[in-house]
């Protein structure tokens, strides 16, 4: 690079805090801005712009008024509103994926059809606009039975049922409440893993693997939601099934975007299950997730930011470099999170600790104080030698913190570490 970069984030969230320190941290960026960012992130000298991520126009004049380099897009709501298109119109450089292939996390019945057209292994399903067509169709699954809003529901759209009662009851509320349509699916057993593709057409290099906590708590009790910590690497999985993963699930998606004309330029995550039967995918995202980012990025050495510039610039990506350190980061999430999260807890100032950093995401300041704004409230993260340790540092901090109104997981790495 012969300039240093002016960049700009769009999104709020820890994902995108630990994105913006990621390329903060680089030597061939001079600024990053985020909008519309959070209060949280100033303090890591990120610039935060008040636009929101769906103001398209306002973000394109910013990054125009600002000489901003290129747009690294955070959330699937602006991708799937069709961000990108709007920027490639005006001729500004964005990374992530335009409005057609963002379709692949906007609608899960688009995903399915894509994954079943290129023999890439998933669930068996059935799509369904009609309750009484989807009630009637119980009798083909055996229990239990997983139903899917088709749109997106920010990680939440997903009732694993354990009765066909309770399926018929999910079934009615989802269409009734507004979801166009439905997906039924074969529930999976296995273990789950959060794999990162950064995809440059057909060229793409691999993130380092993690595993999110998706459920309320301990032991994957409670209500799905968002992710309430992940860690990295995944010690648990063998290199083989790993190769498996590769070369039944991640070639097979890079080549099907590639036949069918995606000109796919951006992120795709793959959530993956390891079942009896080897490996199969649940789920694409567009983008990076929320809170596996916050874990995958600090163990990655090679600068993030040159990594998308060279996609940017359609130039051929090196082989990525991972540190052999482990990460892992705790949710602290808003007591009622997911249903009814409480807002306006005051939050300990939280100083700091080496090898421990924290990835602000619902937070809102008022006389130089934090305060909780609802859902998931920040992330702590440790990278450490070992996992083991990764989980003892962070605990050992969140623990001596004192949190009103708030709750936390007390077993974030436990499967790994087991």
């Amino acid at each position: 690079m012969s300039k240093k970069l002016n960049l700009l984030v769009v999104g709020s969230g820890g994902r995108e805090h630990a994105i913006c320190k990621s390329f903060n941290e680089s030597q061939n960026v001079a600024n990053v801005y985020c909008a519309p960012g959070n209060s949280g992130m100033v303090s890591t000298g990120i610039n935060t712009v008040d636009i929101s991520e769906l103001n398209f126009k306002d973000l394109a004049d910013f990054a125009v008024e600002n000489q901003i380099d290129w747009t690294f897009v955070g959330p699937e709501n602006a991708l799937v509103a069709g961000i990108t298109d709007y920027f490639r119109e005006r001729k500004l450089a964005i990374f992530g994926p335009n409005k057609f292939a963002a379709q692949l996390e906007g609608s899960k019945d688009f995903a399915l059809k894509f994954m079943v057209k290129h023999n890439i292994p998933t669930a068996d399903y059935q799509t369904f606009q009609s309750t009484a067509e989807a009630i009637s169709a119980l009798a083909d699954f055996s229990v239990p039975i997983v139903v899917k809003a088709d749109g997106l529901a920010a990680g939440k759209g997903v009732t694993i049922a354990g009765s066909k009662a309770d399926a018929q009851n999910v079934i009615g509320e989802m269409l009734a409440n507004g979801e166009h349509q439905i997906v039924l699916e074969e529930f999976l057993t296995g273990p789950e893993y959060s794999l990162f593709v950064v995809v440059n057409g057909t060229d793409f290099q691999i993130l380092p693997m993690a595993q999110d906590h998706k459920r309320a708590y301990d032991d994957d009790e409670g209500p799905n939601t968002g992710g309430m910590g992940a860690y990295s690497p995944v010690p648990q999985l063998s290199k083989k099934d790993y190769q498996e993963m590769i070369s039944k699930i991640v070639e097979p998606s890079i080549n099907g975007l590639n036949k069918d004309g995606f000109d796919y330029h951006g992120i795709l995550y793959i959530g993956l299950i390891l079942t009896d039967h080897g490996p199969k995918a649940i789920e694409y995202n567009v983008r990076l997730g929320d809170p596996e980012t916050q874990v995958v990025l600090p163990r990655l050495k090679t600068d993030f930011a040159e990594v998308i510039d060279n996609c940017i610039n359609d130039i051929k990506m090196k082989q990525l470099e991972i540190d052999s350190q482990a990460c892992l980061g705790i949710v602290l999430a808003a007591k009622g999170y997911p249903h009814a999260p409480v807002k306006g807890q005051l939050l300990p100032d939280f100083g700091k600790r080496l090898g421990i950093s924290i990835d602000y995401a619902n937070v809102t300041a008022k006389d130089n104080r934090l305060y909780g704004n609802g859902g998931r409230i920040l992330s702590v993260v440790a990278l450490q030698d070992t996992l083991s340790n990764a989980q003892i540092k962070a605990y050992e901090y969140i623990d001596s913190l004192d949190f009103t109104d708030c709750y936390y997981r007390k077993d974030i790495g436990k499967k790994a570490l087991e």
